[in-house]
């Protein structure tokens, strides 16, 4: 969520008020739409206060206000608008592979960013602020600030501007909530920050200080192939301004600033309450408490939540596991028992893939496969990412149990009038498999860790529930528990499950020496 100067504003609305809308005529292309009224359009909604974000109140629902404005702007089309969650770094990748039409998260109107994307007008224009906590004096200029700790959010023209003025004592982080924690903590003297961030963040131990610094616009992103899209929203969003409605959006979030009032030409005084952020405090106030009730209520809230990104880690999890027991056990008999061929291609899947990062495997499967044609949901691409992931490492193990196999074995089986596959089939799998249960269990253990990293193409599990939840209350420490937990009960019938299959097996391998 970041910046720009007044000249790269004024540029970009010139810009985009020479585009008239879509002519009705012409049908509009509206990547990811499920039907001819569906407007899907994405941002990041984890711990995106007041952009984009889950209501406090009520955690399954979405609010924010580019919620409010999507809504409107979807309404006016005749569609109806469908949020999209991705993680902030795949917001603009999954715009160019088409899984959504549109990108709204505080998105700044730089040249980098409008070489890569087609942007609507200037929905919101602001400015930077300094925050420093009660007790600090004296910090309130950008020359001021030089020397001393400060910190934002990366890629922001709030860091272009500390990186320009003091390069060696900024502090980028990526979210905001660990940006605020460590002013509180003392480990930042202070923070440059988008207003509208600073406003909703800045708790009672923290203060907003000096004047407005910089300019920040924000538009909505859209493909470099799909103008026509651009322009039809464009069109409305210019009618949303015109209408007030924009201002009236903006007045419920307490957000409608000096700066959009001139940036629009609206000076009007509305009537109209400040009711969301009003809401939003109160609900912050009564859900984030020290006192007992208050963390029985918080945390039971959290119930819901925790359990469906559970069930989530459980499902990407136990199918991923299966996809790698399968095709690891391939991958083993190609290596020991196939042609050269076939040795040489299992050894190369095997040392490629554990010699690369599961999370650069995991984006390729996801937003690199499209390219070629296959494009895959967000679970099947979770999925399938863990599972060849592990299927090098499953391969490895079943590798080492059938060459613990004597190999008389084979030659007994064979000299029974076994067929070569018969004899793996029935002889030589069955004991290398009891082997290597035992590491089985540990790999499953280690996958439903893994699991953590399918966050980054939309999937809400354990870890990215838990960085929701600590990130909105600042509370690391119960929440944490919780998503512990949750991972131990997740994991600990497997482990008990592995230990009976072990004991069996066992029994039945005694049972036969007699």
């Amino acid at each position: 969520m970041a910046g720009l100067d007044g000249r790269a504003v004024a540029e970009g609305t010139a810009a985009a008020e020479t585009k008239a809308a879509a002519p009705a005529a012409v049908p509009l292309r509206v990547p990811g739409a499920v039907d001819d009224h569906d407007l899907p359009w994405a941002s990041d909604g984890e711990a995106n206060v007041p952009y984009v974000f889950h209501d406090p109140a009520h955690e399954g629902r979405m609010t924010g206000f580019e919620y409010d404005l999507m809504q409107a702007i979807s309404a006016r089309m005749g569609r109806h608008g469908r949020f999209v969650q991705n993680g902030w770094d795949g917001l603009i990748p999954g715009l160019s592979r088409d899984l959504y039409a549109l990108v709204i998260d505080g998105i700044e109107m730089t040249p980098e960013h409008k070489a890569a994307v087609l942007f609507s007008r200037p929905y919101y224009v602001t400015v930077d602020r300094i925050v420093l906590r009660n007790g600090e004096t004296g910090l309130d200029t950008l020359e001021a600030l030089k020397g001393h700790v400060v910190g934002t959010i990366k890629s922001t023209a709030a860091e272009r501007l500390l990186l320009d003025h003091d390069p060696a004592n900024v502090r980028s982080y990526d979210e905001e909530t660990n940006l605020f924690s460590d002013l509180k903590n003392g480990r930042l003297d202070a923070i440059l920050i988008d207003e509208p961030i600073a406003l909703y963040y800045r708790s009672d131990d923290l203060k907003l200080v000096g004047p407005p610094i910089g300019r920040v616009a924000y538009g909505i992103a859209f493909p470099k192939n799909n103008p026509g899209l651009r322009d039809a929203v464009d069109s409305v969003l210019g009618d949303l301004i015109s209408d007030g409605t924009l201002h009236q959006i903006l007045a419920r979030w307490n957000l409608w600033t000096p700066q959009m009032a001139d940036y629009t030409g609206d000076q009007s005084l509305l009537s109209v309450k400040p009711t969301a952020w009003t809401d939003y405090r109160q609900t912050m106030e009564r859900m984030s408490g020290s006192s007992m009730k208050a963390m029985v209520q918080r945390y039971v809230s959290f119930l819901p939540l925790v359990a469906s990104g559970a069930l989530m880690t459980l499902g990407v999890s136990a199918l991923a596991m299966v996809l790698a027991v399968a095709a690891g056990l391939v991958l083993a008999l190609a290596r020991a028992y196939g042609m050269a061929p076939l040795r040489w291609l299992a050894g190369l899947y095997v040392e490629v893939v554990r010699g690369t990062p599961l999370l650069i495997q995991v984006l390729f499967i996801f937003y690199g496969l499209p390219a070629f044609g296959l494009r895959l949901s967000p679970f099947a691409a979770g999925v399938l990412s863990l599972g060849l992931n592990y299927a090098a490492y499953e391969a490895e193990n079943y590798r080492a149990g059938l060459l613990s196999v004597p190999r008389g074995q084979m030659e007994a089986a064979i000299a029974l009038n076994m067929t070569h596959i018969q004899a793996l089939r029935l002889v030589i799998v069955p004991q290398a498999f009891r082997t290597v249960v035992p590491v089985m269990t540990n790999d499953f253990i280690a996958l439903l860790k893994d699991s953590s990293l399918v966050s980054v193409i939309t999937l809400t599990e354990l870890s990215q529930t838990y960085i929701r939840l600590s990130s909105t209350y600042y509370d690391y420490i119960g929440t944490g528990l919780m998503v512990a937990t949750a991972y131990l009960l997740v994991g600990l019938p497997f482990v008990r499950l592995a230990r009976m299959a072990e004991k069996r097996m066992g029994r039945v391998v005694a049972k036969g020496h007699h």
